[in-house]
């Protein structure tokens, strides 16, 4: 499927506030409520768009602390992999795991309340798999942070 720029405008729209009423974002789009509802549904069932999610505010939920964990490891068989993956996968604290190119093997991306919670949360993974290096860097400020993606 190929979008056009309306597409692109309803997807603008909706990465900024998908609770958006489809009469308001029609009328943003110069499109009637119905056209914009058929649009929707085709950018859901091609793809586009994957959810539709709530934004939650993590100091009031006391997991204000964003960590970046640094992961080397001596292992790259697909075995190690499936159990890094299983074990990442499993720990809600963690929000994101890539694998990267370079120096550094995998980059996780975690949300804890304190240092306390990080440990726990270091000391459940290296149960779960073994790893070579484990390093973090603790956010101090938030500079930018968003889902919105650059259409």
């Amino acid at each position: 499927m190929k979008i056009d720029h309306i597409d692109t405008q309803i997807l603008q729209h909706l990465q900024r506030d998908a609770t958006l009423g489809l009469e308001d974002l029609g009328e943003s789009v110069g499109l009637s409520r119905n056209a914009c509802w058929r649009r929707i549904k085709n950018l859901e069932d091609a793809g586009f768009i994957k959810s539709r999610v709530a934004i939650l505010d993590a100091e009031k939920l006391d997991v204000g602390l964003s960590v970046f964990i640094s992961v080397r490891t001596n292992k790259h068989d697909p075995d190690w992999l499936n159990q890094f993956a299983s074990a990442t996968r499993s720990m809600p604290e963690i929000l994101g795991a890539y694998r990267m190119s370079g120096d550094l093997d995998y980059l996780i991306r975690a949300q804890v309340a304190d240092m306390a919670a990080y440990d726990r949360l270091y000391q459940r993974l290296i149960q779960k798999v073994t790893l070579a290096d484990v390093s973090a860097s603790f956010v101090m400020e938030e500079i930018k942070e968003t889902t919105a993606l650059p259409l």
